[in-house]
């Protein structure tokens, strides 16, 4: 935790006074964007009563685990610019209605937003992704914050974009945000709170044909109540510490037991005396970009942090590796792929089999699993992160019922080697494909392995085309199935006509004010 300390304080407090002012140039363009509304219908079947892990995967918690299903999805999104464009607001919403063995009515996104200067200010739930890695929907899902769960509702102070410090010339620039979250209030622990960081730099002016990235992004879950967990050394009175000192303490990440005697042993137990204050995971990233005429190339790696492993470098060997590329090339009526990734996710190490504070044996991280938030790093029963490390509540009913209700755990697998492909291409400009195929081998966890290895093989396969006599309104047809010993052996439909409106553009030129 030293590296989220050094980190954040030293520079992400010092960076944000000095960044510069976008050039607009010799006159602004005062550009109302069009508001955006779509409607679809959709309906799915499977070859069994659950859904395919590549359709229910990475789409914000919105598709039962159960099918047959019928869902109903609509949604508004609008932003604004104002006359300087240094000031805009924006909104979002979107409501999905499944008809399914219990029924569901979910709001994936309820947002408005204000922006001032190269700062954003975000109140409400909206769909994002945090980390280096591809934000495209072929990738498998950043490490920490997939895309997976329900957007969890937030305050959040961003740099949506990349801002060039001044006097570097564009050579420099960060990107980043802080944020203030609720989990819900639906499992073991209820009233525990978020708080989210991130801080990404970039090497390399934007018409550079190499950059290099870096960041990392912090995620805490503290505070809240339960009256399922029990025992002084695990809660006091059925609370987990709270208020802004223990605030502070999930902002620094820093050892209770620096603090020795001078802990209140009324208000903390003795996990948390001897540990810090919530549940702390993140990563941390590089990457390097090369940006070609006609294409570019991302290589990316996220190191995983949760238990002190990575400070002490016994866990280098995990985590998220991948090759995204992008074609710039016009769209043709041939054969065309636009973006392709390759990753490969690793979890098995984990600092190794044993914790231990005596000789740096900082091990057993169980990574998404945590001794006193027991739901784990969810929200709405989903995993918040990569969705290879599955709930307990996934697994295979073939199972040892032990691997698959093991109480104390969010997670009885998060010991995982992936290989995961996507592309997204096109065909006669009209058609639009996508493709995903993943290849895990699964172990469980080091306290509960799986007595052999599991191996299991997800995809997808989905085409949409213009349906031209309902107005361009768009339909999709899409495949998925799953072969293994994980999920039960599967293969699901899923066919949907979606409808999207824009409004038009309003323009007005003026000349550029001196600044």
């Amino acid at each position: 935790m030293r590296i989220l300390f050094l980190i954040t304080f030293s520079l992400f407090f010092r960076i944000f006074p000095v960044f510069s002012q976008d050039s607009l140039g010799v006159e602004t363009v005062i550009r109302k964007p069009p508001i955006r509304l779509f409607a679809e219908l959709g309906v799915f079947g499977s070859s069994s009563r659950q859904t395919p892990f590549w359709f229910r995967t990475n789409q914000s918690g919105i598709v039962p685990n159960t099918a047959p299903f019928l869902t109903a999805r609509a949604g508004i999104q609008a932003e604004f610019i104002g006359k300087n464009r240094k000031t805009a607001w924006g909104y979002g919403f979107e409501g999905v209605g499944t008809v399914a063995a219990k029924s569901v009515l979910l709001v994936p996104e309820a947002y408005v937003k204000g922006k001032w200067s190269v700062f954003e200010l975000l109140v409400g739930r909206r769909r994002e992704t945090i980390g280096l890695a591809d934000s495209t929907v072929v990738g498998s899902g950043s490490y920490s914050w997939s895309g997976n769960a329900l957007p969890m509702p937030k305050i959040q102070l961003s740099l949506a974009d990349y801002t060039p410090i001044g006097f570097t010339k564009g050579l420099i620039a960060f990107r980043g945000l802080y944020a203030h979250g609720w989990f819900d209030n639906k499992g073991p622990v209820t009233h525990s709170y978020l708080h989210q960081k991130a801080l990404y730099g970039r090497i390399g002016k934007p018409n550079w044909p190499v950059r290099f990235y870096g960041g990392l992004n912090h995620q805490v879950q503290w505070a809240g109540r339960s009256t399922v967990i029990t025992g002084d050394d695990v809660i006091k009175n059925g609370r987990f510490p709270t208020g802004f000192s223990n605030y502070l303490n999930a902002i620094t990440g820093l050892s209770l037991a620096a603090k020795g005697d001078a802990v209140d042993t009324t208000e903390y137990g003795k996990n948390d005396r001897g540990n810090r204050v919530g549940n702390h995971l993140g990563t941390v990233d590089v990457g390097l970009e090369i940006i070609r005429r006609s294409f570019s190339l991302l290589f990316y790696r996220q190191s995983i942090y949760e238990d002190g492993s990575l400070y002490y470098l016994t866990n280098l060997a995990d985590g998220l590796n991948g090759l995204r590329f992008r074609n710039f090339k016009p769209v043709t009526h041939n054969w065309q792929i636009q973006t392709a990734v390759v990753e490969f996710l690793f979890t098995k190490s984990q600092g190794g089999s044993v914790f231990s504070t005596e000789n740096k044996k900082r091990g057993a991280d169980n990574y998404f699993n945590h001794g006193q938030y027991v739901d784990g790093w969810s929200y709405g029963g989903r995993t918040i992160g990569t969705p290879f490390i599955t709930s307990a509540l996934d697994a295979n009913p073939t199972l040892p019922r032990a691997y698959r209700e093991h109480l104390l755990i969010y997670s009885n697998n998060n010991r995982v080697r992936v290989m995961h492909a996507g592309l997204v291409g096109s065909y006669r400009s009209n058609y639009i494909f996508q493709l995903k195929a993943s290849l895990s081998d699964n172990y469980g966890t080091y306290s509960l392995p799986f007595p052999e290895r599991v191996r299991q093989f997800s995809s997808l396969i989905s085409v949409s085309f213009p349906v031209t006599w309902l107005d361009g309104a768009q339909a999709t047809v899409s495949m998925s199935s799953d072969w293994g010993k994980l999920y039960t052996n599967r293969t699901g439909f899923y066919v949907s006509l979606r409808k999207s409106w824009q409004a038009h553009s309003l323009k007005h030129r003026q000349p550029l004010a001196p600044e």
